[in-house]
């Protein structure tokens, strides 16, 4: 059951940020601290709006919150309204799915980063970005 009304469930469910969080802040800041230049952020023309597109090396970057995405490491659906959050998160995983097919067919090399991962160890994912952008060190 949960422990805040309705109106305070939404409430708080709306002020969850869906483009510009602290992990993709920290991800940019990082990549950017390196050297990492020539990207835009959320282009929309772009399938499924990355949060970071490299328009020269056609390279889409996905930083994925872990709920919203059915992170298989660190999920838990709430147990209140539990088949509604269910299918909400499948639809958005079978959206994922969708967008890298379609911009995999575009040409476009797609990367996906799980939020815990960046937090965990953002040179990892750097690491990985700089190797599909054959950026040099």
């Amino acid at each position: 059951m949960d422990v805040l009304s309705k109106k305070q469930r939404s409430y708080c469910m709306s002020c969850v940020k869906s483009k510009n969080t602290k992990i993709e802040d920290t991800f940019r800041n990082y990549i950017r601290s390196k050297g990492i230049r020539g990207y835009r952020i959320g282009r929309k023309n772009v399938t499924g709006k990355p949060d970071l597109y490299f328009g020269k090396t056609k390279v889409a970057v996905f930083i994925d919150g872990c709920f919203w995405h059915k992170c298989p490491v660190c999920l838990s659906i709430p147990s209140s309204n539990y088949k509604f959050w269910d299918e909400k998160l499948n639809k958005n995983v079978a959206r994922d799915s969708k967008v890298n097919d379609t911009l995999e067919a575009m040409g476009v090399t797609v990367l996906r980063f799980w939020g815990h991962d960046v937090k965990k160890d953002v040179k990892k994912c750097y690491t990985r970005l700089r190797k599909e952008l054959k950026v040099k060190t």
